[in-house]
């Protein structure tokens, strides 16, 4: 599981990194966080065919035939095993991919003593990409809302001593693929959810 995780990189570095061509943010409304938690504004990536476009999704994903927006509080994560298939992912599955920026996320080691949060992150500490889902979803009151979930995979052999999943946290050759909206096999998609290289 995923529950919390941190951004705090520079904004013209998250734009160079990820090359970002259009954003629907300015500098302004970006913030660095070094706690983000479920139901809060993400920034993440989408691809309209074209180009890489960055903006803010809600956390927590609603799927468009939900009655209720409570829903997103319990779809923060999918299970990559099963993304493809299930009623609430299939289709941002084929259809509606996303990258979800981050410089480290949390995960809670289970010790006698209690939990202890544990931080993770890249050895260079620079910026990297959770794979994601997003969805529109349109409230009674008419007001569209866009929200996203992080897929998790098995844990690594680093991360199997704290916890036994993890967030997918993609190549950068597999953000380009996962975000492409013309790849729509399962087979390639599932290729690229796999726990990161323990080094």
């Amino acid at each position: 599981m995923c529950g919390r995780y941190s951004l705090y990189a520079d904004y013209r570095t998250l734009l160079d990194r990820f090359g970002i061509e259009e954003s629907s943010i300015e500098e302004t409304d970006y913030t660095a966080s070094y706690n983000i938690a479920p139901s809060q504004e993400v920034l993440a990536v989408v691809n309209d065919g074209t180009k890489n476009r960055l903006g803010f999704l809600k956390w927590g994903l609603i799927p468009p035939w939900a009655k209720d927006a409570k829903i997103g509080y319990k779809m923060i994560n999918a299970r990559a095993e099963t993304a493809a298939e299930k009623p609430s992912f299939r289709h941002a599955f084929k259809k509606k991919r996303c990258i979800i920026l981050a410089d480290s996320f949390y995960e809670w080691q289970r010790t006698d003593e209690g939990k202890i949060p544990m931080l993770v992150k890249l050895k260079s500490g620079e910026p990297f990409a959770f794979a994601g889902l997003w969805e529109s979803w349109k409230s009674p009151d008419g007001k569209t809302v866009n929200t996203c979930t992080i897929l998790t995979t098995g844990a690594n052999e680093l991360m199997g001593t704290i916890h036994d999943r993890m967030p997918v946290v993609l190549s950068k050759e597999g953000e380009k693929i996962w975000l492409d909206p013309r790849i729509e096999d399962p087979e390639v998609l599932g290729k690229l959810l796999k726990p990161f290289d323990s080094n």
